[in-house]
């Protein structure tokens, strides 16, 4: 699932259901979203992983997570078999990566920003999952809300030096100028993985006003996109 701007209780210009803890709100703000976000989804604020993003390839293993923990230092992907613990991506322009092996109980997010999949954090997201367990022809994959291809202007010499480590992202954009559509040349790469269910949400971040993105407006908040399994 992925989260909107509405229902929370964040000011302007993170109105209002902020979920980044990262971004210049109100702290007390953003634990209120935390905790009517686990309360809407039936597992309380404890039931959420939560991760301190820096366009890294980490990934952590949470099985042993203690519920109501810090959230996970350094890190840009997570992986767990337990059940009814949900992983938690926060983005504002960023492809936010959800993956499940439903028959072998292991799910996963990635945050998959220009620097975090240019430098693979979904393979090692992927290869995460199949060392406890998953297997790559039953894993299912969304990709959730981003910047499209169309509104993610890069220099040409960006646009080049990001396709020839994620082939399929180069594009053009509505101006006409070098752009990037990182949730192609991530499909390819997963189907270069052996997965073959992979969804992509339609929406843009930046064209869409009940989205937050960071290129259409910083400051702003963060949207967050889970997966648990129940």
């Amino acid at each position: 699932m992925t989260t909107t701007r509405a229902g929370g209780v964040s000011a302007s210009p993170f109105d209002t259901f902020n979920l980044g803890d990262h971004v210049g709100d109100d702290p007390q703000a953003v634990a209120a979203n935390r905790r009517r976000l686990g309360e809407a989804i039936g597992l309380g604020a404890g039931g959420i992983v939560w991760m301190n993003q820096v366009h890294s390839s980490r990934v952590v293993i949470v099985d042993d997570w203690k519920t109501g923990a810090d959230p996970i230092a350094e890190t840009d992907a997570l992986v767990t078999t337990r059940q009814r613990l949900a992983l938690a991506v926060v983005t504002a322009d960023c492809v936010p990566v959800l993956l499940a092996d439903a028959r072998a109980g292991v799910v996963g997010v990635a945050h998959a920003g220009r620097v975090g999949a240019q430098n693979g954090v979904v393979v090692h997201t992927v290869e995460a999952m199949l060392s406890v367990g998953a297997h790559a022809e039953d894993i299912s994959v969304l990709l959730g809300p981003a910047v499209s291809g169309r509104n993610y202007e890069v220099p040409e010499t960006m646009a080049a030096e990001v396709e020839a480590a994620l082939p399929g992202s180069r594009t053009t954009t509505a101006k006409g100028t070098p752009g990037l559509d990182l949730r192609a040349g991530i499909s390819r790469q997963l189907t270069g993985l052996g997965i073959t269910a992979i969804d992509v949400d339609p929406r843009c971040t930046v064209a869409d006003p009940n989205l937050f993105s960071h290129r259409r407006g910083a400051p702003t908040g963060r949207l967050a996109s889970l997966v648990w399994m129940e």
